[in-house]
């Protein structure tokens, strides 16, 4: 926890700090109205009082980093979930002043909050407005009825239109779509459906998960014992589509969202020119960023650390977070699984200025034999995964983490 953590990194940091630095910011709210099928995430049904019991503790932990953020600027901040669009207004409000009093933003800081559809209402959209939201991420996930049952969602195609036109019509103009293919009981055909209609609607970026079945979720306690295209005996649940369909719906994702004017920037990302998400790309880019609230990452000055994720721990703020010192093979490992998450890849001269060696001294070997497969390209001044490369990108990202460095 950053009141125990800091005391402790203090010095060091602020010795490094002669000068301001680029910061991210994420905000981790951990409740939701109701957990879904699919979701492994640190989050879990709260009542009210809960929630203000939580939300008073993240604002000490804010205000226990302003021993340190001066030397800092804040270009992005994301709050992120669980369902942050749980807050009421008073409460998002009392937030950001709590952000604000302790780090600088920067003017044109990138500041996102994921949202439930049906979940917002047009005063807390003007609430929003007040403190400085400018990106929404909103979680469809399927335009269908039956599909958004299955996955447990409690809302609705019509929740999201109402809350979507809300949006538009409070001057939203920064909107992400949550879709997500491979369900149980989903075909090309609707999974073509969802992606054309929302497509329609233009929003500024759309991002298109497959589902993976997680342990620890009501998915995993249903399909673990049996093939994911075989449902157990006797269950109610609907198969998963076979691998073939599975590959369809991924192969044709980027042609249909290409025609509406979205290009692939990321393995399951795609966004109208100049819209791409700052804050994800920083996480790409491994560029430095602080995670508050329960169970929230870090990574600075080349340490990485999470938060204790039991609410009573955090809470007490009584346990310190395990901070890991990454090694120099570490770091660049994440340089390259990272970096190849993007279409533009990982640039030669900005890995060699950092590790003072070239990707080939390093992965030369690795990269010829990708190559030799198909599966990278050397352009210009980028290494980066080629169509078949991204279609096996799981396969092609392990080799990176196999060599000694």
């Amino acid at each position: 926890m950053y009141i125990g953590l800091y005391m402790k990194k203090e010095m060091h940091i602020e010795k490094s700090l002669h000068m301001q630095k680029e910061l991210q910011l994420y905000i981790h709210i951990p409740f939701c109205v109701s957990k879904c099928a699919y979701c492994d995430f640190l989050s879990a049904p709260g009542k009210p009082e809960q929630v203000e019991t939580y939300l008073e503790a993240l604002m000490k932990e804010i205000e226990s980093c302003k021993v340190w953020s001066a030397g800092y600027q804040v270009s992005t901040v994301f709050i992120g979930g669980g369902t942050p669009s749980i807050l009421n207004e008073m409460q998002v409000e009392r937030l950001f002043e709590s952000i604000r009093h302790v780090f600088i933003l920067k003017e044109n800081a990138e500041i996102s909050i994921e949202i439930n559809p049906g979940a917002v209402s047009e005063g807390l959209f003007a609430c929003y407005k007040r403190v400085g939201i400018n990106r929404l991420s909103i979680g469809l996930q399927s335009i269908h009825h039956e599909e958004l049952l299955t996955l447990g969602r409690i809302h609705t195609y019509q929740d999201f239109r109402k809350t979507y036109d809300t949006a538009r019509t409070m001057d939203f103009d920064n909107i992400n779509v949550d879709l997500m293919s491979a369900l149980p009981g989903q075909t090309f055909c609707t999974w073509e459906k969802t992606l054309k209609e929302v497509a329609d609607l233009q929003p500024e970026h759309i991002s298109a998960y497959s589902l993976i079945i997680e342990p620890g979720t009501l998915f995993y306690t249903r399909y673990h014992n049996s093939s994911k295209t075989c449902p157990q005996p006797n269950s109610h649940d609907t198969a998963f589509p076979d691998e073939e369909q599975e590959y369809i719906m991924y192969q044709n994702t980027e042609e249909i969202l290409k025609t509406y004017g979205y290009h692939r920037y990321e393995i399951s990302n795609y966004a109208k020119k100049g819209c791409e998400c700052r804050h994800n790309l920083g996480y790409w880019e491994r560029k430095e960023y602080l995670g508050l609230g329960l169970g929230a990452s870090s990574l600075i000055n080349e340490t990485r650390w999470s938060n204790v994720e039991h609410m009573e721990q955090y809470l007490g703020i009584i346990k310190e977070a395990q901070k890991q010192l990454l090694t120099l093979q570490e770091q660049i490992e994440e340089t390259m699984f990272l970096g190849l998450r993007k279409s533009e890849g990982v640039s030669l001269e900005k890995f060699q200025k950092q590790y003072k060696k070239t990707v080939f001294d390093v992965y030369g070997r690795v990269i010829r034999e990708m190559s030799d497969k198909g599966f990278l390209i050397c352009q210009g001044d980028c290494l980066k995964l080629t169509k078949r490369g991204v279609d096996l990108s799981n396969y092609v990202m392990a080799q990176f983490l196999e060599m000694d460095c």
